[in-house]
């Protein structure tokens, strides 16, 4: 092997020791769940000592920033190769930009560089920046500022005046129905007449001034208004215009990242995004580190080995991301690009593909001819899955085949065990229903945490929604999450876990991990959590309690089930 030839490629970085092919993975790292590889965290540690080490860049991974919902965080991934050569090396990426820049140093470069001199994009780019400037000017201009205020002050003045009015005709009827009343008996028939038909030529006079003043403002107003429409039609024009480019700004740079596979055939993102349910690629499509790194890999030629990507710096404000914690690739963006990439490659599978049920059994705490309370171990889903059809439902179904309704009153995550309460009829579903909707139900959880929490106890107060870029991931974000409040409390500490109850005032998707991980929560993820903390043999949550009324009886009942962690 000539080594000089393998060190000419400035992002491959050779390990410095040798290894046995015993020392490698078998097969390639599934993106989508895995506990990284030895080797790729021997990467990850020495690219994580170049970042807290390195002058020649800069990114402010830890300072506030402008826009609150953009991270100053940022994903990192290291991919373990073999190159032509045969020598095992590693290449680093970083997702999106850093800094201001697309190419840094070491890191390979992105799929497609939007910010080239040639690019197609910033040409397009340009011209959106150029129709905003244009808005810009447009909405600060002197005489439209000016036409705005114009309106502003007539449509206040005509109100005053009209309220004015108003009051003035009230009180000037309120002065002739005295008028009239006085004078009816004092004056004679012929007087009291013509006394009559002076209030009301008074009245019409009145009435015809005011109509006559509010058609002037009504004239004033619209004419304003239309001088203001010739210029906001203008600007209307321009924001159309602006979204149109942009529309093609996004379909040009989709058709620009032709990613490659592992024959190297390649394919545009936005030709893969086709077969997808959405159509049209999310924005950032193509720019995370690990789609990055493969392409790298295969325009090279070398051999992909294993994968890790991790986060590093502050979290951004609406995703849950731990400094230096490793993170599986995300589904939304990079799913369809990263199946299309390595569709021939041989991974890992899927650990939910190869989660086995047959061995899972459900635990019958208690039984009568309306409801069943049974204990649900972890890794079986609740409701049939795309991929498994096996489920507490199904088993459900076949064991009370007579049943009506939908069986199950409630609902646990796949990897949480623990207590369900089953309805055998659609009216015991309803009452039982109801009581989960009234939060008369008292459920209490167990859980193993990684860390100490600050406090001994508390309430956690979390909006929570799904992330649309990350499904099934749920986020914290006030403007647009749903109400989800958790009671907590310590029952023991340990050097280094937590056992905690959670008692649930809402019923939100994934809550209780979510406000476990969260930094403005527990700031300590569930022990086991693959979506929010570290995998590890089983998610350490579990429903051990339940108290509600039975449905028939009306009897308060409680039932417990330990956790066997």
């Amino acid at each position: 092997m000539n080594s000089s030839k393998a060190h000419t490629d400035p992002c491959f970085i050779p390990f410095k020791q040798a290894f046995k092919d015993e020392d490698l993975p078998s097969k390639f790292t599934f993106p989508f769940q895995y506990q990284p590889h030895p080797i790729a965290q021997m990467a990850t540690k020495e690219l994580q000592e170049y970042l807290e080490t390195q002058t020649s860049w800069t990114h402010q991974f830890w300072e506030p920033s402008a826009d609150q919902n953009k991270a100053v965080g940022k994903m990192f991934g290291v991919l373990i190769v073999k190159n032509t050569y045969g020598r095992l090396g590693y290449l680093t990426a970083f997702s999106g930009i850093l800094g201001s820049q697309t190419l840094v140093g070491r890191f390979v470069p992105p799929i497609y560089d939007r910010k080239g001199e040639s690019s197609l994009f910033l040409k397009i780019e340009k011209e959106i920046s150029q129709i905003n400037h244009q808005i810009e000017q447009l909405q600060k201009a002197t005489d439209y500022l000016d036409l705005k205020q114009y309106l502003q002050t007539l449509q206040e003045e005509s109100q005053k005046e009209i309220a004015q009015n108003k009051l003035a005709a009230k009180a000037a009827k309120k002065e002739r129905d005295h008028k009239r009343d006085h004078f009816k008996n004092i004056l004679d028939q012929e007087a009291y007449e013509e006394l009559l038909n002076a209030l009301r030529k008074e009245s019409m006079d009145l009435d015809y001034q005011h109509k006559k003043a509010s058609k002037s403002w009504k004239i004033q107003i619209e004419e304003t208004l239309e001088k203001l429409k010739e210029k906001e039609d203008f600007i209307l024009q321009l924001k159309s215009l602006r979204k149109q480019k942009s529309t093609e700004l996004q379909d040009v740079l989709f058709h620009e990242y032709q990613v490659l596979d592992s024959r190297g055939n390649s394919r545009s993102v936005l030709d893969i995004f086709k077969d997808q349910l959405d159509k049209k690629p999310p924005a950032g499509t193509g720019d995370c580190a690990a789609p990055k790194l493969i392409q790298y890999a295969f325009q090279k030629g070398y051999q992909p080995i294993a994968l890790a990507e991790f986060w590093w710096g502050k979290s951004p404000q609406l995703e849950d991301r731990k400094h230096g914690q490793f993170y599986p690739a995300c589904r939304t963006k990079c799913e369809p690009v990263l199946n299309y990439m390595l569709a021939d490659v041989d991974m890992d599978p899927n650990p939910i593909d190869a989660i086995t049920t047959q061995n899972l059994d459900i635990q019958f705490l208690f039984e009568d001819d309306h409801i069943a309370v049974i204990h649900k171990p972890a890794n079986l889903l609740s409701v049939p899955g795309k991929k498994i059809r096996d489920s507490v439902f199904t088993r459900m179904k076949k064991k009370f085949p007579d049943a009506t309704g939908p069986l199950l009153a409630h609902r646990l995550d796949m990897s949480t065990s623990g207590i369900m309460v089953i309805s055998k009829s659609l009216e015991v579903h309803r009452v039982l229903q109801k009581q989960f909707t009234d939060r008369t139900v008292q459920k209490r959880y167990v859980a193993l945490l990684a860390g100490h929490p600050k406090y001994t106890s508390g309430i956690i107060d979390l909006p929570l929604r799904v992330d649309l870029d990350h499904r099934p991931h749920q986020i914290v974000c006030d403007r647009y999450g749903k109400p989800a409040r958790t009671k907590w409390s310590v029952i023991e500490k340990t050097e280094q876990h937590t056992r905690v109850y959670f008692y649930p005032i809402t019923g939100r998707t994934h809550q209780l991990r979510v406000h476990a991980s969260h930094p403005s929560g527990l700031n300590c993820p569930i022990v086991g959590d693959d979506l929010y903390g570290i995998p590890d043999t089983r998610l350490h949550l579990h429903a051990e309690s339940i108290t509600f009324k039975h449905p028939v009886t009306q009897e308060q009942i409680s039932f417990q089930s330990d956790p066997d962690f």
